[in-house]
């Protein structure tokens, strides 16, 4: 089965330099962008009842963009003003940039981890003194408290955002060649819209061990499995495999 469409469950990149559009592009095929969950913060209600008061933290855990929206947005709807020596600690470089939508960034105490939680870790053990407040999702990875706790630093978790599905209902009919999912939180979505899911000649890409266990578990098959390294990235494994069916 050749493959002319694909669905990929995430918002249509801002970028036109994405390599998505240039695997459009070079082999001729339509990619279409739908976000299968999308982030709703928790009301400040329910943030207090977690017993958070954000003037007793000194350093922030920061590991994506939506925690740093977040954080942001309870501290303005507590009407606590965030003191200019708060430290902040981020898990990537993309992260510690878009701090800088809320604060002066060459003012600020900020430390910068290498991509992964545990990279992070070494910089926060320098600081084992801080009071530590990780804003989260209700949807958390283990490893993260894992981390913290082998640690021994004083944190508490806030969960100020959640993860929700999104409704499908307009794409019942429409069907794709190959469906890309990024996290078990997409393929939930997928059978809380469509209960009775059939897989037929439908392809299905995988990022990450965590995604292609929670397709398994459904049932499903999957077809292109990302990161290896031959493919480390989901345009590379994608590209890799229409080459070879297309062929054909």
């Amino acid at each position: 089965m050749k493959v002319k469409t694909i669905l990929v469950s995430q918002p249509k990149p801002k970028t036109e330099t994405s390599p998505y559009f240039d695997l459009a592009e070079k082999q001729k095929v339509k990619v279409d962008f739908r976000s299968f969950i999308h982030v709703e913060g928790i009301p400040v209600k329910e943030v207090r009842a977690q017993k958070v008061d954000l003037k007793n933290y000194t350093a922030i855990i920061l590991t994506s963009r939506n925690a740093v929206d977040h954080f942001f947005r309870i501290a303005e709807e507590m009407r606590f003003t965030v003191p200019d020596d708060m430290k902040y600690f981020c898990q990537s470089e993309a992260v510690a940039y878009y701090l800088q939508k809320y604060v002066v960034y060459r003012k600020r105490k900020i430390y910068v981890g290498n991509r992964t939680f545990p990279e992070l870790t070494k910089l926060i053990k320098k600081h084992k003194d801080e009071k530590f407040l990780l804003p989260s999702s209700d949807k958390l990875k283990d490893l993260i408290p894992e981390e913290l706790d082998k640690l021994g630093v004083d944190w508490k978790r806030a969960d100020l955002y959640r993860t929700v599905v999104s409704d499908l209902s307009d794409l019942e009919d429409v069907f794709y060649d190959i469906l890309v999912f990024f996290s078990p939180s997409g393929i939930d979505s997928l059978f809380e819209n469509f209960p009775d899911f059939k897989q037929n000649n439908t392809r299905i890409a995988v990022f990450g061990n965590t995604t292609e266990k929670a397709v398994e578990d459904r049932g499903l098959r999957v077809d292109i499995a990302a990161p290896t390294p031959e493919t480390p990235s989901m345009t590379m494994a994608l590209e890799k495999y229409i080459k070879e069916v297309n062929k054909k």
